[in-house]
C-alpha cells in the first residue's frame, strides 16, 4: 500500500524542534520518547515510552485516523463535503473527528454504550454524531462495528474506515511511529511492547522494528483480562472463547485483526496483566514522574516494567503512554468505582489520596 505522507515529511525535520507545521494534521505524530525514571531505576533498564497523548486527538489513534482518511481520499472513496462513519471505542472515533474538522468532512461514531461519558461528550462538542449502542460480541449483527459498517454503507459520499482491519492503520505505524522510535533511540531498542485493540500501533511498529534491524529486537504483546491474544499466542494459535472483562477500553480483542494478523507470527512473546497491576502502575506514574495515564497506558507500561524484569539489567525496552486519564477521570478517581472493580486493595496506601471523587 503506498500513502502519502501529510505527517512526516522525513523523520529528521519532524523530529526537531525548530519545524513549522502547517495545521492540525501536520501536529499528528513526532511525539517525545520519555525516560521513566522510577521503573528505570528500579529493573536497571531504560524503560522508554512514546508520548502518544500529545497527539492532537490526545492519543496513538490519531496516526491510524489520519492515514485512512488520507487512503480514503486517495482511492476516490471520499470527496470534499463526504460523511467518515466508524465504529470505535472512543479514541479512534475522537482522532477521526478532529480529522474531519480540519478536512470539512461529517463524522458519525457508534460505540458500545459502556464506554466512558468523557469520550462521548469529546466526540459531541468536535460535531460528531454519535450512537452508543449495547455492547454486544462481534458476531452478533448489533455489535457496533456492524451498524457502523451498514450506515456507512447506506450513504452516499462516506466511508467506513474499517478501522480493525483497514491496513491503512497499520500503515500509519510503518510509516511514522515504527521510524520515530528507531531513530529516538539511535538504534539501541531491544524491545517493544504493546496492547493491541485494532492491531494496527503493534503491528506497523512490529513491522518496522523487525525489518530495520533485522529481527535483532524483540517485541511483545501486552494483553489485559478479557482477551484471548495472550492465549492465542502462547498456546501456539488457538483461538478460545473470549470470557471476563477488564477496567482498559479499546484494548483487547476476541479475534485476530486483518491488521494484527500481517505480523502476528513475528512477535516474540506476550504479556499478560491484570487490571491489579495495571491500577497500581497508573498511580505510580502519576506520583512518581507526573504523568496522567489512561488505563491502557498504564497497562502498557507495566508490561515494559515485566519484560525489563524478564530480559534482565541493561536492555532498552519501547512502549507507548497511548493516551491520558482525562477523559476517564470521572471513574479513575473516583473511590467508588474502584472499589466496585475490586480494585481498592491494588492500589498502595501512599496512592489512595489520589481518589478524590466519591
Amino acid at each position: 500500500m503506498r500513502v502519502t505522507q501529510y505527517v512526516l515529511r522525513n523523520i529528521k525535520t519532524a523530529l526537531s524542534n525548530d519545524s513549522v507545521r502547517h495545521g492540525l494534521l501536520e501536529t499528528v505524530g513526532a511525539t517525545p520518547l520519555v525516560r521513566l525514571h522510577g521503573i528505570s531505576e528500579e529493573t536497571g533498564c531504560e524503560i522508554l515510552a512514546k508520548a502518544e497523548q500529545l497527539n492532537p486527538g490526545g492519543s496513538v489513534k490519531d496516526r491510524a485516523a489520519l492515514y485512512m482518511i488520507r487512503q480514503a481520499e486517495t482511492d476516490g472513496k471520499l470527496q470534499r463535503g463526504g460523511v467518515v462513519v466508524e465504529g470505535t471505542a472512543g479514541n479512534t472515533g475522537i482522532g477521526l473527528a478532529h480529522i474531519c474538522k480540519a478536512r470539512g468532512y461529517k463524522c458519525v461514531i457508534y460505540m458500545p454504550d459502556t464506554q466512558s461519558q468523557g469520550k462521548i461528550n469529546t466526540l459531541r462538542f468536535l460535531g460528531a454524531e454519535v450512537h452508543p449502542v449495547p455492547a454486544v460480541p462481534y458476531d452478533n449483527p448489533e455489535n457496533f462495528n456492524h451498524q457502523a459498517k451498514r450506515h456507512g454503507e447506506s450513504l452516499k459520499n462516506a466511508v467506513w474506515t474499517d478501522q480493525f482491519d483497514n491496513l491503512a492503520n497499520r500503515q500509519a505505524h510503518i510509516e511514522t511511529t515504527g521510524p520515530e522510535i528507531w531513530a529516538q533511540t539511535n538504534g539501541k531498542i531491544d524491545a517493544f511492547v504493546c496492547a493491541t485493540g485494532t492491531g494496527g500501533s503493534l503491528a506497523g511498529v512490529t513491522s518496522y522494528l523487525k525489518d530495520i534491524s533485522r529481527g535483532k529486537t524483540q517485541c511483545y504483546l501486552a494483553d489485559p483480562p478479557g482477551s484471548v491474544l495472550y492465549t492465542y499466542i502462547t498456546s501456539g494459535g488457538k483461538l478460545i472463547e473470549r470470557s471476563g472483562s477488564s477496567i482498559t477500553e479499546g484494548i483487547g480483542q476476541g479475534r485476530v485483526t486483518n491488521n494484527l494478523a500481517q505480523d502476528i507470527e513475528k512477535l516474540d512473546g506476550a504479556l499478560h496483566i491484570k487490571d491489579e497491576d495495571t491500577i497500581a502502575m497508573l498511580f505510580r506514574i502519576l506520583d512518581e514522574e507526573g504523568f496522567d495515564l489512561g488505563a491502557s497506558s498504564s497497562l502498557n507500561v507495566r508490561a515494559a516494567y515485566e519484560l525489563a524484569k524478564k530480559l534482565g539489567p541493561g536492555h532498552t525496552i519501547v512502549t507507548l503512554m497511548c493516551d491520558g486519564v482525562g477523559r476517564y477521570a470521572d471513574r479513575i478517581f473516583s473511590k467508588k468505582w474502584i472499589q466496585s472493580k475490586g480494585l481498592w486493595d491494588a492500589i498502595p496506601e501512599e496512592y489512595k489520596h489520589y481518589l478524590i471523587l466519591d
